[in-house]
């Protein structure tokens, strides 16, 4: 067998496509930004090779961790084809944030991940400045995260993001579905639009079948097909902690991927099922939209889709009124959606009915 001769050459790490002073440059640029999470319990900086955060156990006498990590889907091929970048980061927080507050912990803190081929610094602080902000909103502090320069995994342009998200509550008051009975009551929590479940379905329907693309405007959406879809995810945690201080909530349903049929049995004992009203609640067009192009059948609509409502919360009848009047106050859309009732045996424990 020949040998082959390999010649040797001088080579940098540069050369192979990661720029390790770029990248440094980047971390120097959203230092600032990243400050502005901070808490009183964080005790490190950016830089070191952990999050420090220093646990207030005078908070809770028995408390328990909760944690959740989650991405953004191929809503970031919104972002991309758009070329905007500012508020995907807020997704990549309500994703992870509000499935840690549904079991009724407070989130703590954030750590994120991005991965793209070639560290574009303006795009990639814009995509950082999301993160911050959906930080914010949620009161929790971004720790820290890793930025990854891959050439040759990802194409040119293109990004992923994923995170991580770890929160508290106290024994006694962690939210687990296991206290809801029959007569219980759900309320829904307006969404922002399609959050960020259901793109692949969304982008097939709209940008392939549809022909339209994220420049065109609609006359339903009154906006941009990107404009809409870009919309980001809302995240409930600063009022429904409200809500928890003053009443008693029994579970709650975050309506990500699976929709209203695979969230809500995820919360409810066997013995229940959450009987829901049509037309309690007003859909957004983009939903309409979506199944008018694409020929959606209603149960794949509400399967795939939230429907224009994010979160569900399950709470005595008793307290229904106040707990939507405090929610308006707060600034939520809030809708009585539906009642817990006796599963009749092999029955469907999620089904609709008109008004």
């Amino acid at each position: 067998m020949p040998t082959k001769s390999i010649k040797s050459t001088s080579s940098t790490y540069k050369e192979s496509g990661v720029d390790i002073e770029t990248a440094n440059a980047f971390v120097e640029r959203i230092k600032p930004l990243i400050k502005t999470t901070a808490r009183r319990e964080v005790l490190s900086g950016i830089g070191g090779f952990g999050g420090l955060y220093r646990f207030d156990t005078a908070k809770a006498r028995n408390p328990i961790l909760v944690s959740s990590t989650d991405g953004v889907g191929t809503k970031l091929k919104i972002a991309q084809l758009t070329d905007r970048h500012n508020t995907i980061g807020i997704d990549l927080v309500a994703m992870s944030v509000n499935d840690v507050v549904v079991q009724g912990a407070e989130p703590l803190f954030f750590l994120d991940y991005l991965a793209t081929g070639k560290i574009e610094t303006e795009k990639s602080v814009q995509i950082v400045e999301g993160i911050v902000q959906g930080c914010k909103q949620a009161g929790c502090a971004l720790l820290g995260g890793e930025t990854a320069e891959m050439p040759g995994f990802y194409p040119p342009g293109e990004y992923d993001l994923a995170g991580f998200c770890v929160g508290v509550v106290e024994s006694e008051k962690l939210i687990d579905g296991s206290t809801i009975s029959i007569n219980d009551r759900v309320i829904g929590l307006a969404s922002s639009g399609l959050h960020s479940n259901g793109y692949s379905l969304a982008r097939r329907v709209l940008l392939e079948k549809g022909g339209l693309s994220v420049k065109d405007s609609v006359a339903e959406l009154g906006r941009s097909v990107g404009e809409e879809l870009l919309e980001p995810t809302r995240i409930y945690v600063k009022p429904l902690l409200n809500v928890f201080k003053s009443f008693q909530v029994k579970g709650l349903v975050h309506i990500t991927g699976g929709g209203f049929y695979d969230n809500i049995p995820r919360v409810i004992p066997d013995v229940c099922r959450c009987v829901i009203r049509k037309e309690s609640w007003p859909i957004p067009p983009i939903f309409s939209v979506i199944q008018e192009i694409g020929r959606v059948d209603e149960r794949e609509m509400f399967r795939v889709f939230n429907m224009g409502i994010g979160m569900m919360m399950i709470v005595p009848e008793k307290d229904v009124q106040e707990i939507l009047d405090r929610l308006k106050g707060l600034g939520e859309n809030a809708f009585l959606l539906g009642t817990i009732e006796k599963r009749d045996e092999n029955g469907p424990p999620v089904c609709f009915t008109d008004l």
